[in-house]
């Protein structure tokens, strides 16, 4: 099953094994469609998959058609697809103590999990790992210095 929202004006939903059509691809991108004892001639003029967003003329009419399928339609049920990635702007000491090393420099590409200072707080050094990709965009501290 698959939702379609075309032109963003009209939404269906489809069911691919209950379509009623018959479908021949003269070229690349080119069909054509018969349904009803109607003829269509269909051509995809642009296709992102990734999006799955379409761009389609049939006949002389061109439209934009999105799809979802039962995944999409899944996680917006659950309530995730408007869920956004917070961004780390910057990174604070879990608890007071002094900066025994930086380990990155301004510019540094990081990942999730890789060590960017370490802190010794209460006698213990602790290490300070980046909570995400991220590119290091400036450094405001300096060995030695109590947080």
């Amino acid at each position: 099953m698959y939702e379609s929202n075309v032109n963003e004006n009209y939404k269906l939903m489809v069911d691919p094994d209950n379509l009623n059509w018959d479908l021949l691809e003269i070229k690349d991108g080119k069909f054509h469609v018969l349904q009803d004892n109607q003829s269509f001639n269909a051509t995809v003029l642009e296709a992102n998959y990734e999006t799955k967003t379409f761009s389609i003329k049939i006949n002389k009419n061109v439209y934009t058609v999105n799809l979802k399928d039962k995944f999409d339609l899944l996680v917006e049920k659950l309530g995730f697809a408007n869920m956004t990635v917070q961004k780390v702007n910057n990174i604070k000491a879990p608890m007071p103590g002094l900066v025994l090393d930086i380990l990155v420099q301004a510019g540094d590409v990081v990942a999730k999990g890789d060590s960017v200072l370490i802190l010794e707080a209460m006698k213990m050094e602790n290490v300070i790992k980046a909570e995400g990709d991220a590119v290091v965009k400036s450094i405001e501290i300096t060995k030695g210095t109590p947080v």
